[in-house]
């Protein structure tokens, strides 16, 4: 059975880890295109997946079945108005990946009536670890659906939501939820050094880790806070640390943090998507 042509417009990272996720999982590169303003990027992209490559981006979308919208959200609008005769003529199916430009926006820029799916994928992708949200337009088939589940899929975990405004809530959680993770085994390396554990184990400990437990809840039936009571003996040390990051705040902490980049999101939606 033939495969859709893919048309990447933007050959950065995401797209690139999309595309390896998707020939990973038996795509044909023959049938994926990329279009970047980056001769070096395109370059870099062909010599590592084998897919064709183009300067111009009305040129990658002129022969796709998909095009997946993987340039910076302050590029958008000026691509999506370049393509924009393209798209309307061919009607593929568009997904975008830029965080920020609400679907509205990206249809005064491409022209009414266009399928469109927005996804909100996470930095994880990168090693076929993502976490992405996708929600779909009015006009999406169920046919498209899948297909746009299906590239995203290629890089992790996939979840649908039927509320646009979620995306906010889900650019909180899961699009900036590794820096979230990161700050905690920076603070608990630094930490692990100043209890007088050298610098290499300190952090070998505290990643090791944090993979540990990751996968531990991954893999448990059980909810992270049964997971947390488990390890933690009545008058035993886990009890005394956990009791310090109580009383400091740290639930309440979490919640302020999440509920400022939900609303940073719908600001950075409003300024993105004007004009």
């Amino acid at each position: 059975m033939t495969q859709p042509t893919i048309a990447f417009i933007g050959a950065g990272n995401m797209a690139g880890s999309l595309i390896n996720g998707l020939i990973s999982d038996g795509y044909d590169p023959a049938c994926i295109v990329a279009s970047d303003a980056s001769p070096a990027a395109l370059d870099a992209m062909a010599r590592r997946t084998g897919v064709r490559t183009t300067g111009d981006n009305a040129e990658a979308t002129a022969g796709a079945d998909v095009v997946v919208l993987a340039v910076k959200p302050q590029m958008l609008q000026g691509v999506a108005r370049e393509i924009a005769p393209v798209v309307q003529q061919r009607r593929p199916l568009v997904i975008s990946i830029a965080a920020g430009i609400r679907e509205d926006a990206l249809e005064v820029w491409l022209g009414r009536g266009v399928a469109l799916v927005r996804t909100m994928p996470n930095t994880p992708a990168m090693i076929g670890a993502g976490a992405t949200v996708l929600h779909a337009g009015a006009g999406v088939t169920d046919g498209q659906r899948d297909s746009a589940e299906s590239i995203l899929r290629s890089v992790g975990l996939t979840r649908w939501v039927e509320d646009e405004a979620l995306l906010d809530a889900v650019t909180a959680v899961s699009g900036s939820g590794p820096a979230y993770f990161f700050l905690v085994m920076e603070a608990m390396e630094a930490a692990a050094i100043d209890l007088g554990i050298p610098n290499e184990t300190a952090r070998l400990l505290t990643l090791q880790t944090a993979l540990g437990a990751a996968r531990m809840a991954i893999e448990s039936d059980e909810e992270p806070a049964a997971l947390r009571r488990r390890v933690t003996s009545p008058g035993g040390t886990t009890e005394r640390a956990v009791a310090v990051l109580e009383e400091g705040g740290l639930r309440e902490l979490f919640g302020r943090a999440l509920a400022a980049a939900r609303d940073r999101s719908i600001e950075l939606s409003r300024l993105l998507g004007g004009g």
